[in-house]
Parts: structure tokens; C-alpha cells; sequence
């Protein structure tokens, strides 16, 4: 059996416990607080396919190493502190883009910060969290290396406006939201800097491609798995039709990354921090200058903040399988928040527009539900089945460089998760009212 097959064939088992496990599960996991305290530490994290990786990392106080580094929510205004230890071998720090009044106490001076110097030392840095939006935090001592090493990690900053908005506007509002932090891996320097050995980051080349610190299938994994000791964030994305979903991406390595969030276009509403708007002297206009995107490249350091509604729009036919006389479903023909039944692009009724074959002149994928309308099932053949228990629709959301979609170069793998589009009658916790 080759690589490709038996990739495929891994795939197809592990995924059919993974979404069995992760029902009703959504939202972005994290600390709280003003106040964190990191210890800089290694261990290993897993690669789908057995390979395991040595690592660096910022872990919550006394807990394991985590990759990536703990995902800090905190609120516009408030002032953060952020005390680290560090248990390595070499002098390490923490460096936040776009966060005002930085101020680093203690530790020894380094060449973008105050750092944490080998085997107990300690520093302690603080900055008021002015800007709401999506940021990223990483290593600032040699950051080739260490960064590439696993020393980075996520800061959302709520608006003062509340939780439910990503920025101080109303039409920022979103009902759920979805971190995706990506990041690549090459072993080569981590097998080098776990013997100590010289690290020459030119000849860099990755064979990971990582979301929240996964690669696929594990990025299907429920958050804080014991299967994933040192990887506790999961990339599963879950909605209902109509839903405003805030997605939050993040570019936390060293490469770019063509982001593809599949089955309709999304709304870039915010890059860095900073909410796409002509004019940043009035508050009420809002992300005037957002772009409608089908991918956003995530470059090097980057962060965005999209909008990403599915509706069914212009399917041509009613995806809840409803009669003509049949009444529709809350979210049905909902547009900006507004449901209009008369609109033409209204679909309430139709019948499915083709005939389908037989299940013999059929093949199965594998979340389909025997049925093409959503959270109806339908008969499948023997063997098949169960990948779908809710009967959604699903799409990938992945990276569109086909070489990232690969774990050591066996397909399928890499930057890749699912998203779930399920019936209203399916509860998904937690969201925001």
C-alpha cells in the first residue's frame, strides 16, 4: 500500500471518531484576566502521522507546554501583565505587536526586549490593550529559531461595545467566532536544537502545516484532548445558517498561507488590529473598505478579522427539502438579519432542480447523509454513514497550497479542518446571544 493510500485510509478511521466526538462544542478556548503568568518549557507534540516533534512553549504557570502558547482574551483598556519564567537552555522573551505602553521589568536586556535569562529566570512585562481587534505575541530573541521552535501564541482584545462585537461598531457583531492560528513545522531544526547542535534557518523547509498547533485529522479534535496532551485547541468550526461568524486568522510563522474558508465568500473587515475603515476619525462609518474575499493570504505576522454568513443564497432550490406549502424554518431567507420571504432570491419550496441516481451509480462521501437537504437523513448502504450525525453540510476549510494539505508529505493532512453547517434544531454552545 503507498503513502497516499494509507493516508487516506488513517484518515477515514480517525475522523469518524473525531466527529463523533465533538458535538455541540464552538467559540475560541482561552485565558481571562489582566494578570498571566508563562513558564517557557519544552516537551513533544504529535503529528498525525506517529512522527513525534520536539518543542518550546509558553505554558499556563506550573502546567505542560502548550503549542501554541496560551490564547489571552482580555478587555480594550485594560492593563496586562505578563509575568514569564523561563526553564530553557537559552535566554528567551515575549515581544506584542500593536499593543501600547509597553513596559519590560527585570530579566536581562536582549535585542528587541527585556529577556528571561537560562534556568529560572525570570521578566515581567506589561502594556494596556488600547486597540481591540486580533494580535499576535511571539519570542523576540532570536526569533528564526524560536518562534519556528513553538514560542508564539494569540491575543484577542474585546471592545469596549462587549463581547459579542470584534470591534466598536455594530455591523461588527457576530453570533460565534473561530481562531485560526497557522503555523508550519520544519523537524530538521527541531531534531538539531534538541541535541544542541547549530541551527542554520536559510536551508529552512517545513513538511507540517499546522491550525491551532494540529495538523488534519487532528484539527477535528475536541479542544483539550487527551490524545493531544500539549495541543489543547481545536480548529472545528460549527455554525446555522444565516449566523455571522467572526473567523480570526493568524500568519504565526514563517510562511504565507492562502486561507480558503469554503461555500461563500467572506468579509475582511479588520487586518492587524485595525478596522477597515476610510476614515478613523468617525466611529460610525465602520469597515466601509472591507473586502469580500474567496481566500485571504495570511502573511508572516499578519492578522484578520472576517465575516462569514452562509445562507444558501441562489442555491435554486429549498435546501431544507420544504413543499411549496410547507412553513419555513426561523432561518430561512435571512439577510442581514432580516427575514424576507418575498425576496426573489428566496428559495422556500423549490424542489431539488435534478434527479438523483441510484445508489448503485452512486459514491459516498463521507459526511454525506444519504440526503441532500440539511438535518434530513436518508438511506445510505451497509458500512456507510455516521461521519454526519446531524446531517449538515460540510465544508473544508484549508490552505490553497496544495503542498500544505499534506503531513510529511502523505495526503490528506496538514492545514485542513471542517466546518458544519447545521439545521437551526441542532444546538451548538457556546454563542452569543
Amino acid at each position: 500500500m503507498n503513502k497516499r493510500k494509507i493516508g487516506i485510509a488513517f484518515f477515514t478511521i480517525f475522523v469518524t471518531f473525531l466527529t463523533l466526538s465533538v458535538q455541540g462544542e464552538a467559540g475560541i478556548d482561552g485565558l481571562t484576566g489582566t494578570t498571566f503568568n508563562f513558564t517557557a518549557k519544552s516537551s513533544y507534540i504529535s503529528m498525525p502521522d506517529g512522527q513525534n516533534i520536539f518543542m518550546w512553549g509558553y505554558a499556563n504557570v506550573a502546567g505542560p507546554m502548550q503549542h501554541p502558547g496560551p490564547t489571552l482574551i482580555v478587555n480594550q483598556g485594560a492593563t496586562i501583565t505578563i509575568n514569564l519564567t523561563n526553564q530553557l537552555s537559552v535566554p528567551t522573551s515575549i515581544v506584542f505587536p500593536g499593543q501600547d505602553g509597553m513596559v519590560a521589568t527585570g530579566g536581562v536586556p536582549g535585542l528587541l526586549t527585556q529577556e528571561a535569562a537560562p534556568s529560572g529566570g525570570t521578566v515581567q512585562y506589561q502594556f494596556t490593550a488600547t486597540q481591540p481587534g486580533t494580535y499576535t505575541y511571539y519570542s523576540g530573541t532570536r526569533p528564526d529559531v524560536q518562534v519556528e521552535m513553538g514560542l508564539f501564541g494569540a491575543i484577542i482584545v474585546r471592545p469596549s461595545l462587549g463581547s459579542s462585537y470584534a470591534y466598536n461598531h455594530s455591523s461588527t457583531r457576530f453570533k460565534r467566532e473561530y481562531l485560526f492560528l497557522l503555523s508550519e513545522i520544519d523537524p530538521v531544526i527541531h531534531q538539531k536544537v534538541q541535541v544542541e547542535q547549530a541551527v542554520d534557518t536559510t536551508d529552512y523547509f517545513a513538511v507540517y502545516w499546522l491550525i491551532n498547533g494540529r495538523a488534519a485529522p487532528d484539527t477535528l479534535s475536541p479542544a483539550f484532548s487527551v490524545l493531544l496532551p500539549n495541543q489543547p485547541y481545536t480548529s472545528m468550526v460549527k455554525a446555522h445558517p444565516g449566523e455571522r461568524i467572526l473567523v480570526r486568522m493568524i500568519g504565526a510563522g514563517r510562511d504565507s498561507h492562502p486561507f480558503h474558508l469554503h461555500g461563500n465568500n467572506h468579509t475582511v473587515i479588520a487586518r492587524d488590529g485595525r478596522l477597515l475603515t476610510s476614515n478613523l476619525n468617525n466611529p460610525t462609518i465602520g469597515p466601509d473598505i472591507g473586502e469580500s474575499a474567496f481566500t485571504t493570504t495570511v502573511a508572516p505576522g499578519q492578522t484578520f478579522d472576517a465575516i462569514f454568513v452562509w445562507t444558501g443564497d441562489a442555491l435554486g432550490w429549498d435546501f431544507y427539502g420544504h413543499g411549496p406549502g410547507d412553513p419555513p424554518v426561523s432561518t430561512e431567507c435571512v439577510y442581514n438579519g432580516v427575514q424576507n420571504l418575498t425576496d426573489p432570491r428566496c428559495d422556500h419550496g423549490k424542489p431539488l432542480p435534478v434527479t438523483l441516481p441510484e445508489q448503485s451509480e452512486l459514491t459516498f462521501g463521507q459526511f454525506y447523509a444519504g440526503s441532500p437537504f440539511l438535518g434530513l437523513e436518508g438511506s445510505l448502504p451497509p458500512g456507510e454513514g455516521g461521519f454526519n450525525p446531524n446531517s449538515g453540510f460540510v465544508f473544508m476549510l484549508y490552505s490553497h497550497s496544495e503542498k500544505e494539505l499534506t503531513n510529511n508529505n502523505i495526503f490528506p493532512g496538514g492545514m485542513l479542518t471542517f466546518m458544519f453547517m447545521e439545521h437551526p434544531n441542532v444546538i451548538i454552545e457556546p454563542s452569543n446571544p
